[in-house]
């Protein structure tokens, strides 16, 4: 009885998640509980507001901006890949971007907490001419496909990225958007490789990553970090918002076994209680039984 009523308490809260993680392995004398949290996905599309389509540049990155819906996670999408990603504040988005030498189509798609996406934004294009390119035959491109991952505090949280184009070694600067200083990493060659980090503390933190090949060549990638838990004071919080479809996560709630004991307290007193009950009806009536005779 303890267990179920435990159960109910547990199921009946709240649970969110913002990335799939592991199930965790029970510590000893604890009880696995499954909690689901349901969610319809978000319907409402962001809008894209600078800069208008047609424009050409020469330079990059350049910032991207517009209107969204609170709390959703913003990706930005270049010709299909993705380029940037930022939390929704105030109903609106602004992040820079890198782009593609040539002709560039430029779209937005929100993500809620459990990854459900909105319908697209409207669609940008853009022209980039770029000098370096001129100047050095290639350009570089780093992307990832992940604008959103998350760790618990204190757990390592990596990161994969894709580097391509350029002239090895390779230099990045991460800023984790925790107040540490930047993270200078070197790579010797393009490809996949992955970044790490641990934050301290629960939160969704800003990443950007800049990367310089050996000639001045750079690209730059914005992405979203999460460290579970109840965010401390400070930090950035992201929920989920309306749509339509209905999704469905599990998560594995470990529950102490002292928690089994406290509630089985009650549960032995009302026993007890019913059974004295019982027992001095039983006594009453033995009385009246011989009163008769």
């Amino acid at each position: 009885m303890a267990v179920s009523l435990a159960a109910t308490m547990l199921l009946a809260a709240p649970v969110s998640a913002i990335n799939p993680l592991p199930t965790p392995s029970p510590s000893p004398g604890s009880y696995g509980l499954e909690a689901t949290k349901r969610q319809p996905a978000p319907t409402t599309k962001a809008t894209i507001s600078t800069p208008v389509s047609g424009g050409s540049y020469t330079d990059s990155p350049i910032t991207v901006s517009g209107l969204c819906t609170n709390d959703l996670i913003v990706q930005v999408y270049d010709n299909g890949v993705l380029v940037g990603a930022i939390n929704c504040q105030n109903g609106s988005f602004s992040l820079q971007v890198s782009l593609f030498t040539g002709d560039n189509e430029i779209s937005v798609t929100q993500f809620d907490d459990l990854g459900q996406a909105s319908p697209d934004s409207n669609h940008i294009t853009l022209s980039y001419n770029n000098a370096d390119f001129q100047a050095f035959g290639t350009l570089i491109t780093l992307t990832s496909n992940y604008g959103r991952r998350a760790a618990n505090p204190g757990d390592t949280l990596a990161w994969p990225l894709q580097l391509s184009g350029g002239t090895g070694p390779y230099a990045l600067s991460i800023d984790w958007g925790d107040g540490k200083p930047p993270q200078l990493v070197s790579q010797p060659l393009a490809g996949e490789f992955n970044i790490t980090h641990v934050y301290s503390q629960s939160g969704i933190y800003h990443v950007s990553i800049k990367v310089t090949d050996v000639n001045g060549v750079s690209a730059f990638l914005q992405v979203v970090a999460v460290a579970n838990g109840k965010p401390t004071a400070g930090s950035t919080v992201s929920n989920a918002s309306g749509g339509t479809t209905t999704l469905t996560q599990t998560k594995i709630l470990w529950v102490p076994l002292i928690v089994g004991f406290v509630l089985l307290i009650p549960t032995y007193w009302l026993g007890r209680r019913s059974e004295l009950f019982i027992l001095h009806r039983q006594l009453e009536k033995s009385q009246e039984n011989y009163k008769e005779l």
